[in-house]
């Protein structure tokens, strides 16, 4: 495991997991090219913030039974259709779900896995996922494409926080505790991944929106 400031580490406290470079070269090609087809079937669009209205720096979208959106008419929500085609989501691939069985351990599959696309000057600001039911489950998020510094905090917002350098094939996993610890990616490297076309990453967050 990789410690904060990039330095080796055990095991965090708390529940959080960074697992380095938990998927080959070639898991993590097969899995963009699921993407891929997630994308083609739900493309990708901007949401934005609730209070402001301003526009994401990211853009997304989701496969599985429940999408996570958000806009200034109807705030943070889960729903089953893509807000701009109105059609329901993909189907999760297959590969996610071993993934999400394989690090938490759960007999019951995800509900929703979140696509992010990170562009060279996309940040995403310090958060917690909390607009699901089932807040005692653990959160995955997988890297794809260049590398990021992720920031972690606690439950408090103004709290100290922890920086981490992601690279693609990494794995994180907040669980217990750090299941509501406030996290963000403050910048991208580009250019330090040759996994997918061009400079950018991807970050797949898989969820658990209703209790099992």
């Amino acid at each position: 495991m990789r410690g904060a400031d990039d330095e080796p580490d055990g095991a965090t406290a708390a529940g959080f997991r960074l697992l380095d470079g938990y998927l080959a070269r070639p898991a993590q090609a097969a899995l963009v090219a699921d993407v891929r087809a997630v994308v083609a079937a739900a493309p990708l669009y901007r949401p934005a913030m609730p209070r402001t209205g301003k526009p994401f720096s990211v853009r997304m979208t989701n496969c599985g039974p429940l999408g996570w959106v958000a806009d200034k008419v109807g705030g943070y929500r889960y729903q089953e259709t893509h807000p701009v085609t109105g059609k329901p989501w993909p189907a999760m691939p297959a590969a996610l779900l071993d993934i999400w069985h394989a690090v938490t351990g759960a007999a019951f599959p995800p509900e929703a896995c979140l696509v992010n696309w990170y562009e060279a000057d996309a940040r995403m600001g310090l958060h917690r996922d909390q607009d699901e039911a089932a807040t005692g489950v653990p959160v995955v998020s997988i890297s794809l494409g260049d590398d990021a510094r992720f920031r972690l905090g606690g439950p408090a917002r103004k709290g100290p926080t922890r920086s981490f350098v992601l690279h693609s094939g990494d794995v994180v996993v907040l669980g217990g505790e750090s299941r509501h610890f406030h996290h963000g990616v403050d910048r991208l490297y580009p250019g330090t991944s040759t996994l997918l076309d061009g400079p950018g990453r991807v970050n797949l967050t898989l969820r658990r929106v209703t209790v099992p």
